[in-house]
Order: C-alpha cells, then structure tokens, then sequence
C-alpha cells in the first residue's frame, strides 16, 4: 500500500473562510508542517490566500503541497446551485493550479453550524435524492473535465448521506467511473457504521480518507438526548485515532489487505478550538499514524 498522509484547517478548528475564534492561517501553515505533515487540504474557500501567487509561495517556504479542498453545499436544492458552481470552479482553478488531484464534495448540514438548530428536514424525499445524484455527477464531470480532478463525495453526519444504508444506496445510482467516495472514518462511526468493514467491501470506489475517531461515550450521550453536531463536537466528540473507537490497527490491516493508493487527511473536526490546542494533537495523530504504518 501506500498511503500519503496530510492534514487539513479543520484539524485547527477551521470552519468558516473567516471567523475570530479560529487559528489565523499563517499559524496554521507554520504547525502543520512543524507537526510534521508535507500535504494539506486548502480548507473553506476563502480561509487560505485566494491569491494563487501568495499561496503558492506561502506553500513552498513551508515545503507543502496541497491534496485537495471541498465544496459544500446543499445538493439537492437548485437555488444553491449557483452557490455550490462558484465553489466547484473557484476551489477547481486552485486546485488545477497547485497540481491536486481531489475535489470533494459534501452535501449542506440540515442544522446550523453554530447553533445546533434544525434548518431541513433529516431525510430526503425521492426528488429530493434524484436531484442529489444528478448535481453530483454534474459537479463530477465539471471537476474532471475543466480541472482534470477526481471529484470524491464526503459523507458526513447531519446531511443526507450520513448512515451506511444511505451511502450504499448513493454508491449504487452514481457512477463508479466518475464519483468515488471519501470515506471519513470518525464520521461513519458517529452514525454507527463500521469503517473497517466498509473499507474492505467497497476499497474500489474509495481512493480518500479522512482520519480521526469518536468517543464512545459522548457519542451515545449525544445520541440518547439528540444533540446536533455543532454542540457534539465542542464536546470533544471526536478525538484523535489513538483515542476512539475506531480499530485504527484493523484499518491499517484492511489497507494492506487492498493495497490501498491515495490520501489519507487527518482532519479532527474541532470547532471552536483554542489556539494552542490543535498542534500537539497533530503532532500526536502524526507519530502515531507512522508508528502503526500508516503513511
């Protein structure tokens, strides 16, 4: 196998281009390759320099190359198409132009980032989900045919790909040759999946990781009272790979066993963070990744 590891803003608390309670960016950049990761991703659009000449050569003072960003956004609407296009081509340019490979798409949380408070419903209806497929393989076509990129889909918690039933049904009505799936293991087993066993069924159509577990008792608090994300995770619910429920030596076993080839992200979500709080962590998740052979 081989599998390249990076990290990502969200690792350092990083959710909105722009927001107070988050690490500065040129901070970011410094502890990430202090920690001692050489890949990233750019992290919300607009938090990073959009300017490509000053990210380039911010990049390159720290030796680090860039593995991909995301858009997001709500799939299934078509009034937020326009909102997710600007997102595909702005982040599609970037990522062309600091030679990434992956876009990856993640459909809009049904709750309030901030908040907590219920905005959509849970589940959606059959146009609803017609309509997710088909934005999908669109954003899929313009990410490869304008960028040259892989686009990979995130299934994450509180949208509309969250439960395993969910994204076998979404494996099964997109196509394979254009979408692939990145598979973040802390967020599969924040809705009760199994990475390990879904790694191992559906390696194929997963060329992207997201690293990170959760805690087993905050995640049964959270379900028993129904605590939306936002609030989940500034309890800490999920925590480094040494740390959680995820069998991260069973993972590594299942990516050997496939001959896993391609990234692996450590991204902890954590929001808000204290600023001195995430490089330790990620220095942490770094040493222990290699010493179990991952990356």
């Amino acid at each position: 196998m081989n599998v390249i590891i990076g990290s990502a803003p969200d690792s350092w608390g990083v959710w909105f281009p722009s927001d107070d309670k988050q690490t500065p960016w040129k901070r970011f950049l410094d502890e990430v390759a202090d920690a001692g990761y050489e890949w990233i991703e750019l992290g919300p659009y607009g938090y990073l320099p959009t300017n490509l000449d000053i990210l380039r050569g911010e990049l390159e003072k720290r030796d680090l190359k860039v593995s991909g960003t995301f858009a997001m956004e709500h799939i299934e609407d078509p009034k937020a198409w326009p909102e997710l296009e600007r997102q595909v081509l702005g982040a599609g340019e970037m990522l062309q132009a600091l030679g990434a490979k992956y876009l990856i798409l993640i459909d809009g949380i049904y709750s309030d980032l901030v908040t907590g408070e219920s905005l959509l419903p849970a589940e959606l209806g059959e146009e609803g989900w017609t309509r997710l497929i088909e934005t999908t393989n669109r954003v899929a076509d313009i990410a490869a045919n304008q960028f040259g990129l892989q686009m990979v889909f995130h299934p994450h918690a509180e949208t509309h790909v969250e439960y395993e039933d969910q994204i076998e049904r979404f494996l099964q009505e997109t196509d394979p040759e254009k979408v692939g799936i990145c598979l973040d293991t802390g967020h599969h087993a924040y809705r009760g999946g199994d990475p390990v066993s879904f790694m191992r069924k559906h390696h194929e159509r997963i060329p992207y990781l997201h690293l990170k577990s959760v805690d087993l008792e905050i995640r049964e608090k959270v379900q028993s009272e129904n605590i939306p994300l936002a609030t989940a995770v500034s309890m800490d619910m999920f925590v480094e790979p040494a740390m959680g429920a995820v069998d991260f030596e069973a993972f590594r076993d299942v990516l050997q066993e496939v001959n896993f080839q391609g990234m692996a992200t450590v991204e902890q979500d954590m929001y808000p963070a204290p600023f001195d709080k995430p490089f330790p962590i990620a220095k942490r998740t770094r040493n222990y990744l290699r010493e179990i052979g991952i990356g």
